[in-house]
């Protein structure tokens, strides 16, 4: 049973998934990042200084009653929360991999399209004697020995 785990394992297709499920979620991780640091802020400041992850509502306040300063003061305070700002960047990530997958996937097809060549000039012909596969230049057929007009 082990080596035929091994087996399967080893195929060329599982490791090339599980290549794909460790580039996916380091991919997933650097865009989580780039929107929680480098894209929500200027959104943020541009209207009024607001922080995304920080936009929540209050269902149920916690030991410490509020308002809360910010979502980590809610949640340490026991608070029920929902986070919607937290929702927003999420969106925000899934929307970035989700053309970036896009625009990889667009990428590939073009490279098949542009391999696929053109049909190959034929090189052969019916002899229209004895229908047998004939060279295209031949003058007479090496079945039949009938004399090719064409």
């Amino acid at each position: 049973m082990l080596a035929e785990f091994k087996k399967f394992a080893m195929r060329g297709n599982v490791v090339d998934m599980a290549v794909g499920i460790i580039i996916g979620g380091a991919f997933g991780t650097i865009v989580k990042s780039m929107v929680a640091d480098v894209i929500m802020p200027p959104i943020g400041l541009l209207l009024g200084g607001v922080d995304f992850a920080d936009l929540f509502i209050t269902l149920k306040e916690g030991a410490v009653a509020g308002p809360y300063a910010n979502l980590a003061a809610a949640q340490a305070a026991g608070a029920v929360t929902v986070n919607y700002g937290v929702f927003f960047n999420a969106v925000f990530s899934f929307i970035i991999v989700a053309f970036a997958v896009f625009m990889l996937i667009k990428s590939i097809n073009n490279m098949q399209k542009a391999e696929e060549a053109a049909p190959a000039v034929p090189s052969t012909k019916d002899c229209p004697h004895c229908l047998s596969k004939i060279a295209i230049k031949a003058s007479r057929c090496p079945h039949c020995t009938s004399e090719l007009t064409t």
